[in-house]
Parts: C-alpha cells; structure tokens; sequence
C-alpha cells in the first residue's frame, strides 16, 4: 500500500494570502489532483503534464463558471510555479 500525495506539504512553500485563501487553494488542488488521478491514474503532480491540467480546465471544469475557472487557474498557477515550469505554457 502506498502512501498518497501529500498535497498541503507540497504548496506549502508556495502558498500565500490569508489562511482562507490558503484552504481555498488547497482545497482546489487536491480537487485537481482527484480528478486528474481517476483520468490517467496519476496522483503525483511531480508527474503532471501540461495536458493533464488542460484537460482539467476544458473538460472536468466545462459546466464551472467563469469565476470558479478563474480560481482553479491560479490554483494551477500555484502548482505550476511550485514545479518550476512556465507559466506562459499554462496561460
């Protein structure tokens, strides 16, 4: 049996604002995360590719509001930034 993912631990050097907005985003990354291990059994965004948050974006968030898209990108900015990857590929 394997341990899961530890997502607080990983943004946890990344995360900033007030502790609500914290749990905000932790909360949409573990969603995230969630979605993106049923799809393609990937659990470890150390493991992520770009493909995996747009499809996240374009399909799991389709049926979201504009506003709930635009909280889950900065969410996705935040694990994108703490993997150390472009942010212009995400955007």
């Amino acid at each position: 049996m394997t341990k899961s993912f530890d997502m607080a631990l990983f943004l946890s050097g990344v995360l900033t604002g007030s502790n609500t907005t914290q749990q905000r985003h932790l909360r949409q990354a573990r969603i995230m995360q969630a979605a993106i291990q049923q799809r393609w059994q990937r659990d470890n965004p150390w493991t992520w590719q770009l493909k995996h948050v747009r499809w996240f974006f374009t399909q799991h968030l389709k049926d979201h509001s504009d506003t709930s898209r635009y909280y889950y990108r900065l969410t996705a900015l935040l694990v994108w930034r703490r993997l150390g990857n472009d942010r212009k590929m995400l955007i």
